[in-house]
């Protein structure tokens, strides 16, 4: 009879550390040291019920934050300034997670679903590390930053060719003969006060002499005038306007020229040709009118043309490779003291 007695001893001290772990365990687990209050509750840190409304919140808020706050804090009754700073920490901590709805919502649903563990982790860090101002607004500033860099780099590059082509003879001589025929060179002598210095009359004409360059010239590639069209920022605004044409296009295109089996245009062959070529719209622009007339005389949209066409080409700068003086000098160099040549260091 004792031994059934201190048998049903042992079994209800067991029973009982069982009922403990399980009515207290997981309200602890719940309280993750490093999320939001760690091992506090925050509405027990704030002083407030889960029911407490946004209002009551800041009020009490408001009330310990005055009573804690450093620069306020006088000698509170067991406080120390360096206790009374980490207890002012932990009350504004309770304070921005209860403040916000979502955030509350999170930190109730941790309270009340202690055993997602690794759920609570990565749910707080998220909105933690998550960025505080809308990712579409810094992608539009940065599309804009990199518009206007585009932009005044290419009138850079655009100002850098005028002043090139200036100094070339070619042109210049040019621009000369438009200006006289103009009559903007042909101004007679000013006397008395309005006389101007030889330098201010030479300033004058190279100016005019850039502005018919600038003017009368079609400068075609990487070199040509800026358009505000051609920005990265308006490129994504026509995006889908560009789109939709060239769907009606490529269907136009279909319909004609595979169905229909209409004749190519002059138009339409040289768009050929330049997809054989692998030419941008600028690259193919930048080519002299006389080029162009060559490849259309040589039928160069026919795929065949083409291919014997690309092999005289190939053919063509072999030659010219093989006569430079400078790439025979590379061939001797890669052939008596290349990177491949071993050789042994002298002690």
């Amino acid at each position: 009879m004792a031994v059934l007695t201190e048998y049903g001893r042992h079994s209800g001290q067991w029973i009982g550390i069982i009922l403990i772990v399980v009515v207290f365990v997981p309200s602890a687990t719940a309280l993750i040291e490093g999320l939001y209050c760690g091992t506090e509750i925050c509405y027990d840190v704030l002083g407030v019920s889960r029911e407490a409304v946004k209002s009551d919140i800041a009020r009490a808020y408001r009330q310990l934050a005055r009573k804690y706050h450093p620069d306020r804090f006088s000698s509170l009754a067991g406080e120390t300034r360096e206790s009374a700073h980490q207890k002012f920490l932990l009350i504004a901590t309770a304070y921005e997670t209860l403040k916000d709805e979502d955030s509350r919502r999170d930190y109730d649903y941790m309270l009340d679903n202690p055993e997602e563990y690794y759920s609570h982790y990565y749910t707080y860090y998220r909105r933690r590390l998550a960025p505080k101002v809308d990712v579409r607004i810094v992608i539009l500033v940065t599309v804009v930053a990199i518009s206007i860099f585009q932009y005044y780099s290419w009138w850079a590059s655009y100002a850098e060719a005028i002043n090139y082509l200036s100094t070339v003879p070619k042109y210049r001589i040019q621009a000369t003969e438009i200006a006289k025929q103009l009559g903007l060179l042909n101004k007679t002598k000013e006397k008395g006060k309005n006389r101007r210095s030889k330098e201010e009359i030479r300033e004058q004409e190279e100016e005019i002499i850039r502005d018919i360059i600038k003017n009368k010239i079609d400068i075609k590639g990487g070199y040509q005038k800026p358009k505000i069209l051609d920005i990265l920022l308006c490129k994504i605004v026509l995006f889908p306007y560009c789109l939709c044409a060239y769907v009606v296009w490529y269907c136009k295109w279909l319909y004609r020229f595979t169905i229909c089996r209409e004749e190519y245009g002059d138009e339409e062959k040289l768009y050929i040709i330049r997809k054989n070529m692998k030419m941008s719209q600028s690259q193919f622009d930048s080519l002299e009118e006389e080029q162009r007339d060559t490849l259309l005389e040589r039928q160069l949209w026919i795929k065949d043309n083409y291919e014997v066409y690309k092999e005289e080409q190939e053919e063509e700068m072999k030659t010219k490779m093989a006569l430079d003086p400078r790439w025979k000098r590379y061939r001797r160099w890669m052939k008596n003291e290349g990177p491949g040549r071993l050789t042994f260091i002298d002690d």
